[in-house]
């Protein structure tokens, strides 16, 4: 394996973890544009993931030697590579990063919140996530939690069919929003979206309704209505999509602030000249929504291409770094511990 320390002297890259899902679909290959050599529906390809059945490999682009996971580099350099944000609560990177296609509508579903997830026990963990629309087809929809007046007793009464959909607040989702799903939010991704998605480090997820699909096993997927139930927020305020408002920062960039969670937060940045950015001692997440350019360090002449579907990891340790746009300019998605 080649030296730890030396790997975080650079942003860091890793290869995808495709995903086979009934609702998936070949959307990625066209948007954000990253070829699937995996057969059939593919649903999630996960670019950044620290958990025993999933772990980065750091992409080693023909390099010789075998690659360290992200897992290796947690527990070798966890303090460079985090700086003063926190690790999860088993020693893990504590986000999970991937990309979405949903070419069909995805289960009716809920994750719990820390709280939530205490209730139901077990290895419940609990799961805030936002979701960038990267593309979205003519009246694609995103349900995001459930309308004020809906009680425990409605919700349980429209399990199992399409009513359910009828108590949930419904978006016609649009290029560039971002939906903020804490946890404790009855929600569903309808068909025709491709999203960038960022959550805690949780693969925690209770379905209510499936639309009657059957798995790879012929048999009916399973929901999980007493944990939905037991996880699941009433008389939440309503979360509509945030919309990114570019503040001029005068540096060579713009900056929309996004979500801001106890866990992350995303801005999105419209890079019109060079900048030069910090990591304010934790790590940074870079993806390109649109453009590209390079993303450089302090004190190397190696460049990183900066293109959409590419998910770049900046170690805190390496500080001051460089965005560079070509012609036509970059938008890129942000992701840190605390703005």
């Amino acid at each position: 394996m080649r030296r730890l320390s030396a790997e975080l002297d650079q942003p860091l890259r890793f290869d995808r973890i495709l995903l086979n899902k009934v609702w998936g679909g070949r959307e990625l290959e066209r948007c954000p544009g990253f070829p699937l050599p995996l057969v059939g529906p593919v649903g999630e390809s996960w670019e950044l993931v620290d958990r025993d059945d999933h772990n980065s490999v750091l992409a080693t682009n023909g390099a010789g030697g075998r690659a360290p996971t992200l897992r290796e580099i947690m527990k070798r350099s966890g303090e460079r590579l985090l700086g003063k944000a926190p690790a999860d609560a088993h020693g893990r990177f504590p986000l999970l990063v991937k990309h979405l296609d949903a070419r069909q509508p995805l289960s009716v579903q809920v994750h719990p919140d820390e709280a939530g997830a205490r209730r139901v026990g077990g290895d419940s963990e609990s799961k805030c996530e936002a979701a960038i629309v990267l593309a979205a087809d003519p009246g694609a929809l995103i349900y995001a939690g459930l309308k004020p007046e809906v009680t425990p007793a409605q919700l349980r009464a429209a399990l199992g069919g399409p009513d359910l959909l009828g108590l949930l607040n419904a978006y016609e989702a649009r290029p560039g929003q971002c939906y903020l799903i804490p946890g404790g939010t009855v929600h569903a991704h309808g068909a025709g979206l491709v999203l960038f998605e960022v959550q805690q480090n949780s693969d925690t997820t209770y379905r209510l309704w499936d639309f009657g699909r059957v798995g790879d096993d012929g048999k009916p997927r399973a929901v999980h209505v007493e944990q939905a139930l037991a996880v699941a927020q009433f008389g939440a305020p309503e979360r509509a999509p945030l919309e990114p408002r570019y503040d001029d920062t005068g540096r060579g960039h713009g900056r929309a602030p996004l979500a801001r969670t106890q866990s992350f937060a995303l801005n999105a940045l419209a890079i019109h000249a060079t900048t030069r950015l910090s990591t304010n001692g934790q790590f940074q997440i870079y993806s390109a929504l649109r453009g590209s350019g390079r993303l450089t360090v302090r004190g190397s002449s190696a460049a990183c291409a900066l293109r959409p579907g590419d998910v770049w990891l900046v170690p805190a340790a390496l500080d001051y770094h460089y965005v560079e746009p070509d012609t036509g300019g970059l938008e890129l998605i942000q992701v840190l511990y605390r703005a």
